[in-house]
């Protein structure tokens, strides 16, 4: 969206917080006048014709302003920010996908940069994490959780799987318990050549029993579900697509990298 656009948008919003709290242009002026005595800057002020100029989408209002009309409005310094085309919440992952050369610490994000993402905090009854599935048939209820480098997230938008515990169909590439972002656009079987597994397109794919995460290939009607070599794992094979449907293509995956006896559970889940 355009800048001029943005502008207008978020001047009609400044505009409708304004009249809520039954303020006019000159009381948002004399108010914003005490924030820049207070603070000794006089770019915390506000003239009458500049709020009337920022409503009406003209220009887009500094930092300091920013923080004036937050203050006056009692609304949050990165919400004001947001309708202004500023997302915070963007900062950490921006940096960390900046690619830059060195390897390096990423720094904690200040208590007041900090965004939600929609997370699961409630399961339905009968879900079991043993078994893998999407999380949009298995959550009873979200909430709003400050997730750090998840912030970028928000699973009730997406479509999201997570790998149940006794799913060790792509260990150690993918581990139990791991959360996996899928791209339900991407449902047929990739055909380009990969030369690393890490390169390998994976796929979620739906079976009559439930789901599995896994690399995947078509051969003669039949879809393989093929495990990752060190898995000790077999590949299955089901009618495709009658018995296997494929979900879409798994494009992120979050997971811790060091577990609680995974090798026991691993040797457990294979006698079952």
């Amino acid at each position: 969206m355009e800048v001029r656009r943005v502008n207008q948008i978020a001047g009609k919003w400044l505009k409708s917080l304004r009249v809520r709290l039954g303020l006019s242009t000159r009381d948002v002026q004399r108010i914003s006048q005490k924030i820049a005595t207070d603070k000794q800057n006089h770019e915390f002020y506000l003239s009458h014709n500049w709020v009337t100029d920022i409503e009406n989408g003209k220009f887009t209002p500094g930092m300091f302003k920013l923080y004036s009309l937050s203050a006056i409005y009692n609304r949050k310094y990165t919400e004001v920010a947001s309708h202004f085309g500023l997302q915070i919440g963007d900062l950490s992952r921006d940096s960390a996908s900046l690619g830059l050369p060195r390897t390096r610490l990423l720094s904690n994000a200040r208590e007041e940069e900090v965004e939600t993402v929609s997370l699961p905090v409630e399961f339905k009854p009968g879900f079991r994490f043993e078994r893998t599935n999407l999380l949009a048939r298995v959550v009873e209820k979200w909430d709003e959780v400050p997730v750090g480098l998840l912030q970028h997230l928000d699973l009730r938008k997406s479509m999201y799987g997570y790998v149940g515990l006794e799913d060790f169909t792509l260990f150690p590439l993918i581990r139990p318990g791991s959360l996996v972002q899928i791209d339900a656009s991407q449902r047929k079987i990739s055909t380009v050549k990969w030369t690393t597994e890490y390169e390998r397109p994976i796929y979620f794919t739906e079976l009559r029993e439930g789901y599995v995460c896994s690399w995947c290939e078509v051969d003669r009607g039949q879809l393989l579900i093929i495990p990752h070599p060190q898995s000790r794992r077999e590949v299955r094979r089901f009618d495709y697509p009658s018995q296997a449907e494929i979900v879409g293509r798994v494009t992120g995956v979050t997971m811790r990298i060091v577990g609680e006896r995974t090798a026991e559970r691993r040797d457990t889940s294979r006698e079952k």
